[in-house]
C-alpha cells in the first residue's frame, strides 16, 4: 500500500526494489493512484535489468476521488469492485507504507494473513488495524520503508537504487532536447515550498550563459507557472508538459536537476542524478534527497510545518539565485 504522491512513491520504491531483487519469485502487488501508475510501469516499456517488472500487479485505487462523492453509487461500486479484486489475489501479507486510516482501511480488505506498518505511522489512529507494528530508527523515510519491509520475511534488506520503467519511444523524445542541459521544477505541492519564479529565471540565465540548455517541467496545473519563468528568464528556457513516463527519460537524460520539495526532484534523485533541493517548511533529513551526490539549501531558522500556506516560508525566501547557481556549478563540474 502506497497510493501518492509522487514522492512518496519513489520513497517507497527501493524497500520494495530491495524485496524484489531477494526475492524475484515472490508474487508482489502494489494498490496506487491512477495518476502515478506510471512510476511502476508503462505501457509498451521494455524491460530492463533483473527484477523487472518490479511488481506483478497493479490495483487501481482512486482515493482521492472517491474522497469527493464517498456515498455514490459510482463510488461504493468502485469501492466493492477494489475489494473484491484484492482478496481474489489472495495475498499473504499486506505492506501499509502509507501509515494512512485510509490505506490502512483498503489494505485490511485484501483479508491477508498479515498486516504490516510502522509503530509510529503518519496517521497514529492507522496503526490500530495493523497486526504488526514495526518500530523504525532510520532518519529518513527511504530508510524507514526498508525497515518496516524486512518484517515481511525476518531479514535485513539493502538500500538500493529503485528500479523505475523504461518506454523507448519516450527515451527518444528526450534524445531530441538540447544537450548539456539543466532540468528545472519550479512547482510545488504547496505555496510555502514554492521559492519565487523570479529566481528560478535567474538561475536559467547564469545556466544558459554558462553553456548548459535549460528545460523546464510543467507538472498539471503548472504550465502558467513554467511559461512565466520562461519569459522572465528571456527565452532561456524551453517548456515542456511531459506525461510522467515522459518525465523519467527527461530526467534520465539531465546533468542535473534543480527543484524544492517535489515529485521530480525526488525523481532524480532516485535516478541517480546530482540535484539541488530548495527546501523550507519541510525537512529535507527526512524528506530530501538521498544518495547520490546533491545539495540542499535551506534556512537554519526554517520550522518543519505541512500547512498548506500559499505563501513561501519566510526562510525560503531567504535563498538567493547566486546561492543555487553556486551549487549548481559545484555539482556540474563534478559531471565533466
Amino acid at each position: 500500500m502506497r497510493l501518492g504522491a509522487m514522492g512518496d512513491i519513489l520513497h517507497a520504491l527501493p524497500a520494495i526494489t530491495a524485496l524484489r531483487a531477494a526475492h524475484p519469485h515472490w508474487y508482489l502487488g502494489w494498490a496506487i493512484e491512477p495518476q502515478w501508475r506510471g512510476l511502476l510501469a508503462a505501457d509498451g516499456c521494455e524491460q530492463r535489468g533483473p527484477g523487472m517488472p518490479l511488481v506483478d500487479r497493479i490495483h487501481i485505487v482512486p482515493a482521492k476521488q472517491w474522497a469527493r462523492s464517498p456515498l455514490s453509487a459510482a463510488t461504493l461500486r468502485q469501492i466493492g469492485q477494489m475489494r473484491s479484486e484484492l482478496k481474489r489475489e489472495r495475498y499473504d501479507v499486506c505492506l501499509d507504507l502509507q501509515g494512512a486510516v485510509r490505506s490502512a482501511l483498503i489494505g485490511r480488505s485484501a483479508k491477508a494473513a498479515r498486516m504490516i506498518g510502522e509503530e509510529k505511522p503518519r496517521e497514529p489512529a492507522a496503526k490500530l488495524f495493523f497486526g504488526e507494528k514495526i518500530p523504525t530508527g532510520g532518519v529518513h523515510v527511504i530508510e524507514q520503508a526498508v525497515e518496516v519491509a524486512n518484517a515481511i520475511a525476518g531479514e535485513q534488506l539493502p538500500l538500493m537504487a529503485p528500479l523505475l520503467p523504461v518506454e523507448e519511444r519516450a527515451e527518444a523524445l528526450a534524445a531530441e532536447l538540447p544537450q548539456p542541459f539543466v532540468l528545472i521544477n519550479p512547482g510545488a505541492g504547496w505555496g510555502a515550498k514554492r521559492w519565487p519564479v523570479e529566481r528560478y529565471a535567474a538561475v536559467a540565465q547564469s545556466l544558459n550563459a554558462s553553456g548548459y540548455g535549460v528545460v523546464v517541467n510543467a507538472g498539471p496545473g503548472e504550465a502558467s507557472l513554467a511559461e512565466e519563468l520562461s519569459r522572465v528568464s528571456g527565452g532561456k528556457a524551453v517548456v515542456v508538459q511531459p506525461t510522467l513516463i515522459e518525465l523519467i527519460a527527461i530526467t534520465r537524460k539531465a546533468s542535473l536537476a534543480i527543484a524544492g520539495d517535489t515529485g521530480p526532484l525526488h525523481l532524480a534523485s532516485a535516478l541517480g542524478k546530482p540535484v539541488v533541493g530548495i527546501f523550507g517548511p519541510t525537512d529535507p533529513a527526512r524528506n530530501g534527497p538521498f544518495g547520490g551526490r546533491f545539495r540542499v539549501l535551506r534556512h537554519p531558522e526554517s520550522k518543519r510545518d505541512h500547512t498548506r500556506h500559499a505563501e513561501p516560508e519566510a526562510g525560503l525566501l531567504t535563498i538567493e539565485p547566486q546561492a543555487v547557481i553556486a551549487a549548481a556549478m559545484e555539482l556540474l563540474e563534478g559531471t565533466k
